[in-house]
């Protein structure tokens, strides 16, 4: 019997800590998330503890749906693979996606509001992982096929006039951890529950 931990205790401890931080005056709510985030200045500044603390929180309480599935794809990586692959899955696509949308945002001089936009919250290191459980799916085409899925519906927000810095993000945790799905189909011999 295996037992989750991870998923639950991360999930509720960020939606528990959005209601804390929703009950803050509105001046110090807002301090904690600029400290948080992972945003241009933060990181040009040589903040790296931004990669860790902006996971951990999120601007406001999640969406019940939302909560629920990260919790279920969260749950699901930990029963199958086990809480520190979840774990390390979940860090790599929320640094990896954190690091490279910084790289571009860099490289084309955004401007002061993109530079210190607060950048918080769970969905790159889901996003990742939710690419690397492709991994878990039947060989073929329907692993095929939800990956190239997933990322034409994360791609989506990037083709629309109003999109942001985090859509390429989302993209790019996705990529990521379909990566490393793709790299676990090659190199792993592991035994992992699949999805049937």
């Amino acid at each position: 019997m295996t037992t989750l931990l991870l998923a639950p205790v991360y999930a509720g401890g960020v939606q528990l800590g959005a209601y804390v931080l929703e009950r803050l005056d509105p001046e110090e709510r807002e301090r904690i998330l600029r400290t948080c985030s992972t945003n241009v200045d933060n990181l040009a500044a040589g903040r790296w503890e931004t990669l860790l603390s902006s996971s951990l929180v999120v601007e406001e309480p999640m969406p019940l749906a939302y909560a629920l599935l990260l919790l279920a794809v969260l749950g699901y990586a930990e029963y199958a693979y086990g809480a520190w692959w979840t774990a390390g899955v979940f860090a790599l696509g929320h640094a990896g996606a954190t690091l490279l949308v910084y790289g571009a945002l860099r490289a084309g001089s955004p401007r002061p509001e993109t530079r210190r936009a607060l950048d918080v919250g769970t969905s790159y290191g889901f996003n990742a992982v939710l690419g690397a459980l492709t991994s878990a799916l039947p060989r073929g085409p329907v692993r095929h096929a939800a990956r190239a899925g997933l990322l034409a519906v994360a791609a989506c927000p990037l083709l629309r006039r109003g999109r942001t810095f985090t859509d390429l993000g989302h993209l790019a945790a996705l990529g990521l951890g379909i990566g490393l799905s793709v790299g676990l189909d090659y190199l792993s011999t592991a035994k992992h529950r699949k999805i049937t």
